[in-house]
């Protein structure tokens, strides 16, 4: 798990060293962290984490607007039955270089996703594009440049969208919506828009991010100031895939004696209060999962701008995309005042920093309900040993005095 939330500094920088060797490191075994395996029957993440824990769990495919398809998994309590789950829907949705299963790597008693269904909601898990759970898409391969052109922009208009319209059609009801990291940026993205927005009952935001000017990450910072976003890509390198044998190799080469990983996490993420370190080797059972390259440069383009904002291509392609030279902002104004929201935030999360979660605050027209918690970190909120008590309680108290979620 470290590793996952470090690589995307570190892989920017090892290329831009050692590019002229990455042929060499193609063919070095790696043992640490497994491949991704060849998809069979039983290689889902209810078959890997849900069910082995005595939960039901299904699992479900949904063909985003531009063809992708993606795993989305419900799951309800262990001692009930998916079809006779009468709590209300909620849908749990990722950070960047993770997947579904972020929600059920400790015990039962400990994550957020069954904690939610031993409550009776009705949990349904996303998984966006390129991950390991979803399917890929109807036409391109993986191996496809194309295959990879998008940003957290067609995971929020596409993907979590197109999963809201599916639950919503399945369940006949509006959905509440749990977001982390990314998954916050992409909620938040989404809810400015009209038609995606009416289908969502509240909203539990987890390190909410709309802007990243303030983000006191060095190393992150490093990375920006030396457009390294731009070099990979520049590289032909469309695909982050830290499960290849050349991403394992650099990894593994940077935790080897070179970097302390736990010291380098920090200066990532800032000081994670509750992080259970013992438990990391099983996280990289399924940590990290792929994302795209552009996605990475959209993600830099919002530090250097301050803004939020779609994908910039510059003037001559925003002018021919976007008609206008710089691209459209995602209003936070057009989210309705009506939309119940719920924030947590840490003062050690270097991420989500204090002031960018202030400056979303300001843009709102309705005044959510705020959690703030001193000593978190940006990985504690979806892994801390104490999160039920410190975060996911108050989740559920939430939703409960919510919409249809009062009478149950």
């Amino acid at each position: 798990m470290a590793r996952s939330m470090v690589v995307v500094a570190m892989l920017s920088f090892l290329l831009y060293l050692f590019a002229s060797q990455i042929a060499a490191q193609l063919s070095v075994s790696p043992t640490r962290i497994p491949n991704l395996r060849p998809r069979l029957p039983n290689d889902t993440l209810c078959a890997h984490l849900i069910h082995p824990a005595g939960y039901p769990c299904s699992e479900h495919t949904v063909e985003s607007r531009d063809g992708y398809l993606l795993a989305l998994q419900r799951v309800s309590s262990s001692t009930g039955n998916i079809s006779k789950q009468g709590g209300p829907p909620v849908l749990l949705q990722h950070g960047l270089f993770m997947g579904g299963d972020a929600w059920f790597l400790d015990s039962p008693e400990q994550s957020l996703g069954f904690i939610l269904a031993d409550h009776g909601f009705d949990v349904w898990v996303g998984n966006v594009r390129g991950t390991r759970w979803s399917h890929g898409h109807i036409s391109l391969s993986e191996k496809d440049k194309d295959f990879w052109d998008w940003s957290w922009q067609e995971l929020a208009l596409h993907d979590l969208a197109d999963m809201i319209r599916y639950i919503n059609s399945i369940t006949k009801s509006k959905i509440f919506v749990v977001g982390h990291s990314q998954g916050t940026i992409m909620s938040l993205a989404a809810f400015t828009q009209p038609d995606i927005v009416e289908m969502v009952e509240a909203a539990a935001l987890l390190c909410p991010i709309s802007y990243l000017g303030h983000i006191t990450a060095p190393f992150v910072r490093r990375m920006v100031n030396m457009h390294l976003d731009q070099m990979i890509l520049a590289m032909g390198i469309h695909e982050l895939n830290f499960r290849s044998n050349w991403g394992i190799s650099l990894m593994d080469s940077i935790c080897d004696g070179h970097v302390d990983c736990n010291d380098l996490l920090t200066s990532i993420t800032g000081k994670n209060c509750c992080f259970n370190n013992s438990r990391v080797d099983f996280y990289l059972e399924y940590e990290p999962h792929p994302s795209s390259s552009k996605n990475l440069r959209h993600l830099f383009q919002m530090i250097r701008k301050g803004t939020f904002s779609k994908y910039d291509y510059g003037l001559f392609k925003n002018l021919k995309l976007y008609g206008q030279s710089k691209p459209p902002v995602f209003d936070l104004g057009h989210i309705p005042k009506s939309l119940p929201l719920w924030m947590a935030y840490g003062g050690k999360d270097d991420l989500a920093d204090v002031n960018d979660v202030q400056h979303t605050l300001k843009e709102l027209e309705s005044k959510p309900e705020l959690l703030y918690l001193e000593n978190y970190g940006h990985v504690d909120f979806i892994l801390s040993i104490n999160a039920k008590k410190d975060i996911y309680d108050h989740i559920i108290q939430f939703f409960r005095s919510r919409g249809k979620s009062s009478s149950f």
